[in-house]
């Protein structure tokens, strides 16, 4: 009976499914513990250090659930005891307020994607393999469904973390024409939140992450926070180093009392500079980039092209002068 059981291939499929879900359990676990190990000592780091934020609630208001569905699905999930995302760790909801994901569900659905990726993949690949005529072995099953499921663990965070690199390039690019704009409306006799509300405003559709931080900004100073606190909460969200020396900027002007416009019309060109100076050094990467494509492609076929002719020249004298000649 036992000898039949083992030469069973459900019984070895079974079992290789059963170690494989052992296995990721055990690397879900121990990824969690060390995340954890790894929070509490940052957090340990910054209350020693005295640079920890606090923890204060932050309320959107203009908030809107993009993904009702998926919120409702996400919330079925965990009212079934199945959770989805760690509270207490809000680095993953960090990543996805920095890609523009700031719903309060973004994270369990991030979580949830993750998970159907993970186990999803693999047993559609399942499957596929085993309704074919032709089965593959049980290794090639194996090793192919480890693959898929690394790739669907791994995959969404490469996809976030390509999209907070876009969405900050994004704002570098366009933080110079938001600049011009609020010195033009500073030195026009405007304040500063209405500054920002018209820039806001006007830069809606050409550069819309600058927008949405300009707006967020101009939302906190008419619901009563301080210059201060608007402008460390806009660096905080950007999570850009112009936009945090920008807003370091205007804070100490405002401190010191200095001209608003003239730090706006400095630090203005240093940022037109800073741009003109990454638009050159792309271009002069060019030539060192196109250099590969000319050495893999156009090279051999130029060696070619000229060693044929000698090559046609030695097959039709030379040879058979040493054959006539031995």
């Amino acid at each position: 009976m036992v000898d039949v059981l083992i030469s069973s291939e459900l019984v070895r499929i079974t079992a290789l499914a059963g170690l494989f879900i052992i296995v990721v359990l055990a690397v879900l676990l121990v990824a969690r513990l060390l995340a954890g190990r790894s929070a509490i000592r940052s957090r340990l780091a910054e209350t020693a250090t005295g640079q920890a934020l606090g923890s204060v609630a932050r309320t959107h208001l203009r908030e809107q659930e993009r993904n009702e569905g998926w919120s409702k699905l996400t919330a079925a999930i965990e009212r079934a005891g199945i959770p989805l995302t760690d509270e207490k760790n809000s680095s993953l909801k960090e990543k996805l307020a920095l890609a523009g994901f700031d719903t309060a569900s973004a994270a369990r659905i991030f979580t949830l994607v993750r998970l159907f990726l993970l186990f999803g993949v693999p047993a559609i690949y399942l499957a596929f393999a085993l309704s074919g005529s032709e089965r593959p072995s049980l290794i090639t099953i194996y090793f192919v469904s480890v693959i898929l499921a690394l790739i669907g663990m791994y995959a969404p965070n490469l996809w976030l973390r390509l999209r907070v690199d876009r969405r900050k390039q994004e704002i570098i690019n366009g933080f110079p024409d938001c600049l011009d704009l609020m010195l033009v409306c500073v030195e026009a006799g405007l304040g500063m939140e209405a500054a920002f509300d018209r820039v806001g405003r006007e830069v809606l559709r050409s550069h819309p992450r600058l927008a949405e931080l300009l707006s967020a900004a101009t939302l906190e100073l008419r619901a009563g926070a301080s210059r201060e606190q608007a402008l460390r909460g806009m660096a905080q969200r950007a999570k850009v180093d112009e936009i945090r020396a920008f807003t370091t900027l205007l804070i100490q002007s405002d401190k010191l009392g200095t001209s608003i416009g003239q730090t706006l019309r400095v630090y203005a060109n240093e940022m037109r500079e800073k741009r003109r100076l990454r638009a050159e050094e792309k271009a002069h990467r060019l030539p060192v980039l196109l250099s590969i494509p000319l050495v893999a492609c156009m090279l051999p076929t130029m060696i070619g092209v000229l060693m044929l002719p000698a090559a046609i020249r030695v097959v039709k004298i030379l040879i058979p002068i040493m054959v006539g000649g031995n």
